[in-house]
């Protein structure tokens, strides 16, 4: 039976898997002292962990066009759209700024090539807004994001001089600023592109304003934009993902597992959305007072962990699906499990203590012990240790160990009157 502190613990752990507040009871065992003491450190804020492994621009789909850059002006007749020289003359002898190679460049997706012919053309015409914008959207292209940003303005600034804004270039703008990850900047241009009248959101552009919304910690309307993008894309995963992270802020369990159910359908792989499902599974049976959605819960949690480990198998991962197992009161197999992640270097003592929770309850005490042990070298001022220390070396008939151990527990917390009364237990045993 899983006990009361256990739960109290995964209603507050969603995503970092911490120490305190976790243990079971068995009918077979002493009594233990109540755990009261915060986690070995600060749960991290659930709205910001953890992030998804896929880039924003990885929803770019590679056969999709990129957005209009529309030709440039009209050049002189006597020189041909596609000629590479950057200058054009007119009937009347005035030279001007042809871009139209640097353009069949973008268009041929040459980007380099394409960067570098309109940087000289804006060189020598500082005042061409399409040499300007061309180079913007190479650069774009080309991910250096900072260049991007720099080149677009100035063709944004240029345009606004001739009276010829073109709402391509600011969305291109928007973009940049983005995967530059500059939100607050990209925002306004976002949500311009995404409220033209007379035309229907780019969904990309749709997620693009739902991410900086949802990083400018303006959730609301990041919830109502990422719904829009799954309406026009139910499988878009990664918005499901952010709507999963949305609903856990407001305790939206249920939402939470919905949303984050749909994107591990729509992406096998996405381990991040697997993470957060594992955990909010695990924080749902924690505040249920209904055994059989309780015991339900803790076996969804096992099948996402499941699916967690199919694409992440280092200890964080591991961890969290014996925590699961654990919850699920599959103790040998949660042992197994963690046995593994503890060979990986720099493992934290949470596995570890884990790992004794899980040989405790499957009896196999000696290893429980010494997995115990290794958490309280890590971690020797977290008192939950020395809680389940203490009662694997009083059932074990280890008593002036498990004396010290309580002692150790009523050290860091003096007023723990469960400590006291196990230290009195076991005292007159330990010689």
């Amino acid at each position: 039976m899983i006990d009361r502190y256990f739960r109290q613990f995964l209603s507050i752990a969603t995503i970092v898997v911490s120490v305190a507040g976790l243990s079971l009871a068995q009918s077979s065992r002493p009594r233990r002292v109540k755990q009261s003491t915060p986690p070995e450190k600060p749960v991290e804020e659930p709205l910001l962990r953890p992030e998804p492994k896929q880039s924003p621009s990885a929803r770019n789909n590679a056969n999709r066009p990129l957005l209009d850059v529309q030709p440039v002006k009209p050049v002189g007749n006597t020189v041909a759209a596609a000629d590479s020289n950057p200058v054009a003359t007119t009937p009347g002898g005035t030279t001007t700024a042809n871009t139209a190679h640097a353009y069949q460049l973008l268009q041929q997706k040459k980007f380099a090539e394409a960067a570098k012919e309109a940087k000289a053309i804006s060189a020598q015409f500082p005042n061409e807004s399409e040499a300007w914008k061309i180079a913007g959207f190479a650069e774009l292209n080309l991910k250096q994001y900072a260049a991007a940003i720099e080149d677009l303005q100035k063709a944004i600034d240029l345009q606004k001089i001739s009276k010829q804004e073109d709402p391509n270039t600011a969305d291109a703008l928007g973009q940049a600023f983005v995967l530059s990850e500059k939100y607050d900047r990209a925002l306004p241009f976002l949500v311009a592109a995404t409220t033209r009248p007379g035309g229907t959101p780019d969904p990309s552009m749709l997620y693009y304003r739902g991410l900086a919304e949802y990083k400018t910690g303006k959730l609301a309307d990041a919830e109502k934009t990422l719904n829009l993008v799954v309406k026009a894309n139910p499988k878009d995963s990664i918005s499901l993902f952010y709507l999963g992270q949305i609903a856990v802020g407001k305790n939206d369990l249920d939402g939470a597992i919905s949303a984050l159910n749909r994107a591990t359908v729509s992406d096998p792989r996405f381990a991040a959305a697997w993470t957060l499902l594992t955990s909010v599974y695990l924080q749902r049976a924690a505040s249920s007072a209904d055994p059989a959605k309780t015991s339900a819960d803790y076996l969804s949690a096992v099948r996402a962990g499941e699916g967690l480990i199919k694409v992440k198998t280092d200890a964080e991962a591991v961890t969290l699906f014996g925590q699961a197992l654990i919850g699920s009161e599959q103790f040998v197999r949660a042992a197994a499990a963690l046995e593994r992640a503890t060979l990986e270097p720099g493992t934290k003592a949470v596995t570890f203590y884990l790992l004794g929770i899980a040989q405790s309850r499957a009896k196999n005490f000696p290893k429980a012990i010494a997995a115990l042990q290794t958490a309280a070298q890590k971690s020797p001022d977290d008192i939950n240790v020395y809680r389940e220390l203490g009662y694997a070396y009083e059932v074990s008939k280890q008593y002036a160990k498990a004396l010290g151990a309580y002692e150790k527990g009523l050290g860091l917390a003096p007023a723990d009157a469960d400590f006291k009364e196990a230290a009195e237990r076991v005292r007159p045993f330990a010689k």
